[in-house]
């Protein structure tokens, strides 16, 4: 399994890191998990898209958006770990999802970025996951997912 290879193949590359919210760090490691701290879908800071999912935007946007939170994570764990080799498993996922009032697909928005760990680490991609709704996320971000991983 190599993750970058699997990204190049798939069209995406890691983005440069996404800037910090508030006072708190992009990665905690305690032992062999990595625990990163909730990725929004920012592109160089700048989310490319705003608003609820299911009146912003579609389901299929929602999804580009969590497989950008699945970027800003890589990236994340690129920068702390020095390769994502390192990651043996996708332990879970806590997905958020900026819902319009009746919205009830956040299990399918937050398959955007359970596939994306598939096909990027394979097996070792599979995880245990939340997919909640919610009225509100910040700066009006339509996703926002918190990860934790096993490494080496």
């Amino acid at each position: 399994m190599d993750a970058y290879e699997n990204l190049t193949k798939l069209g995406y590359s890691l983005p440069e890191l996404p800037s910090l919210g508030g006072l708190y760090v992009r990665m905690k490691r305690i032992g062999s998990m990595v625990y990163v701290s909730g990725q929004g879908p920012a592109v160089n800071g700048v989310p490319p898209r705003k608003g609820k999912v299911g009146a912003d935007m579609t389901v299929e946007e929602g999804q580009e958006a969590a497989r950008m939170c699945v970027l800003n994570a890589l990236a994340v764990l690129h920068d702390g770990l020095g390769s994502l080799e390192r990651v043996k498993n996708v332990v879970k996922l806590l997905g958020f999802v900026a819902s319009a009032p009746g919205f009830t697909s956040q299990p399918m928005v937050i398959n955007g970025a359970s596939q994306l760990l598939i096909d990027v680490f394979g097996e070792a991609g599979k995880h245990a996951r939340s997919a909640v709704g919610t009225n509100e996320l910040p700066g009006d971000i339509p996703v926002e997912i918190e990860f934790i991983f096993e490494v080496e």
